[in-house]
């Protein structure tokens, strides 16, 4: 089976030492990036550890697809305890560290304890430098990009920063790569705030050898020629279906259709898009370079989830004013998603739907924690109680823009994902939105059928999270694909992602997660809920309260 090579590099902050050591053997039988991560997450980090303790590790991590040309494989793996939902959580981004990441020799990089100033860490295939930033304290991700780039030489692909809003411990801060690409959900960035880093710089020319098959190059082809809407309107092309099934989550959930769709949607965002823009070794290149010369705004998005959380989510039917906030939240350093839902929140308490110079003034409050910011900085299950709204997350996770009470299967997929209601984890809807010429479509209502294709999904996703291969390739990449890939029977490669979904719920449980926390807050809406829930568990060999058996712990 295909797998990363080199060693793992643990940094220990507080002693500014570093040490290698060969992991090959988790290696072959995780693959790589998260697989990897969460392998030795389990093993190494404490089941009740504080996330923001010096006992927390932080992992970041590569797959064997990162030593190919292939589209779709510009990727980087973190993976952490999160702060936001207190579980196990993996988060990756695009844009071009991946490939510099690799260059510097190792599978993966560990970072452990806390250092008592703030650094910045420059991994290289000769190890790694300390160096001591206290003029960072507080800067922007631009401002901190700008530094590396002017004292170092060092761009914006070789870096993964945090902004002030992972120093100040913001529940669900992102680590910036490429300036504009985020590890975003989970508030990873709060993490790595907490053991004082203020960024890594990756470099070096020692890629590991692995030998790719051809076959990539068939799949990097299609991506080239294929004519997808997502390279003109990225994943926002889907917000008119979503509107038109009343799937669009709007004021803070109160509502599912948006009166407003046609300022925000796909053909608004393509309007603003000035030139293409893509992930390293990717020729599909759908992601969203947008400005607005008029407004003095220029970002890369929104995407769609973030097109809900600050536009149909906080009642705002101006895209140019979803990209300043998308801005924002890029400069200081946050999960749009969250950022844009807990606004919402926000808005819903004090009937403020619409007040585009308010949700600018909280993103900001948010990232400094300065007055009602510092409460919302928690996230919304923390803090909903106080704002007289409902809580509406899964496990501490704010719920992304595909709408669970009309697509029912994402619904449950929510609800079992062990990183909380993020749709990534499964990409369910992808199965459920009636789209012309999908022969693997399910109704949108219902559940026939939907644990053992989620269960599919959860594993396959997991498995593309370790190669690491990007899940917008779902239209390229064929069980036989995975096979030539991976060398391996796909079956076997479906096995690697039970074992990692395994080993996060089995985490998560030593962390007292159990079936209560696998519900929704429409649940009592979902016929069937209850029953797919349990035909899931047995279907995974859980306990019928969703619990990992200890005979079942994968090694």
């Amino acid at each position: 089976m295909l797998h990363a090579k080199g060693p793992l590099l643990t940094v220990d902050l507080g002693n500014e030492t570093s040490r290698t050591e060969d992991i090959d053997e988790i290696l072959e039988s995780y693959v790589g990036g998260r697989g990897v991560a969460t392998r030795l997450a389990h093993e190494r980090v404490s089941f009740d550890v504080d996330p923001f303790s010096p006992e927390n590790r932080v992992y970041f991590s590569t797959g064997p697809m990162q030593a190919s040309n292939m589209s779709f494989t510009g990727r980087t793996n973190c993976t952490s305890v999160s702060p936001l939902t207190g579980g196990l959580c993996s988060s990756n981004a695009g844009g071009f560290v991946s490939r510099n990441f690799a260059d510097a020799g190792y599978s993966a990089v560990e970072l452990t304890g806390a250092s008592d100033e703030l650094v910045v860490l420059h991994v290289t295939d000769e190890g790694v430098e300390f160096e001591s930033v206290p003029d960072l304290a507080g800067a922007t991700v631009p401002e901190t990009v700008a530094y590396l780039d002017d004292e170092h030489g060092i761009e914006a692909d070789r870096t993964m920063v945090v902004g002030p809003a992972g120093e100040n411990l913001v529940r669900f801060a992102s680590i910036m790569t490429s300036e504009e690409r985020a590890f975003g959900r989970g508030g990873l960035g709060a993490v790595l705030g907490s053991k004082n880093v203020k960024a890594l710089t990756f470099g070096g020319d020692s890629a590991p050898d692995i030998e790719i098959p051809s076959s990539q190059m068939e799949i990097h082809r299609e991506a080239a020629t294929d004519d997808h809407i997502m390279k003109r309107q990225g994943t926002v092309a889907v917000l008119d279906l979503a509107n038109e099934m009343d799937g669009l989550p709007s004021y803070y959930f109160s509502e599912r259709h948006f009166e407003g769709a046609e300022g925000i949607n796909g053909d608004a965002i393509e309007q603003k898009k000035y030139k293409k823009g893509t992930c390293s070794a990717c020729a599909f290149a759908c992601k969203l370079p947008t400005r607005d010369e008029e407004a003095g705004v220029e970002t890369e998005g929104p995407e769609f989830e973030v097109t809900m959380a600050f536009g149909s989510n906080s009642g705002v039917d101006d895209i140019v004013e979803v990209m300043k906030s998308n801005e924002l939240c890029d400069r200081y350093g946050l999960d749009a998603i969250s950022a844009g839902n807990t606004v919402a929140a926000y808005l819903a308490s004090e009937d403020e739907f619409g007040n585009t110079d308010l949700i600018h003034d909280l993103v900001e409050k948010i990232a400094l924690r300065e007055g009602i910011g510092d409460d919302l900085a928690e996230g919304i299950a923390r803090v909903h109680d106080d704002l007289g709204v409902e809580n509406w997350t899964v496990k501490g996770m704010d719920f992304a823009a595909h709408e669970g009470r009309v697509l029912h299967g994402q619904g449950l997929s929510y609800a079992v994902a062990n990183r909380g209601a993020d749709h990534m984890y499964a990409v369910f809807y992808s199965q459920e939105y009636p789209l012309v010429g999908k022969d693997d479509a399910y109704p949108p209502e219902g559940f026939e059928g939907k644990p053992k294709r989620l269960i599919e999904k959860e594993n396959q996703m997991a498995l593309n999270d370790s190669g690491i291969v990007c899940k917008f390739s779902r239209d390229f990449m064929t069980p036989e694909r995975y096979e030539m890939l991976f060398g391996a029977d796909f079956e076997d490669l479906l096995a690697v992602g039970d074992r990692i979904v395994t080993l996060e719920r089995h985490f998560n449980n030593q962390r007292g997660f159990d079936r209560g926390d696998d519900t929704l807050p429409y649940a009592d809406e979902l016929d069937g809920f209850e029953a797919a829930l349990e035909a899931y568990y047995e279907r995974r060999g859980w306990t019928d309260d969703g619990v990992v058996p200890s005979g079942n712990v994968p090694a």
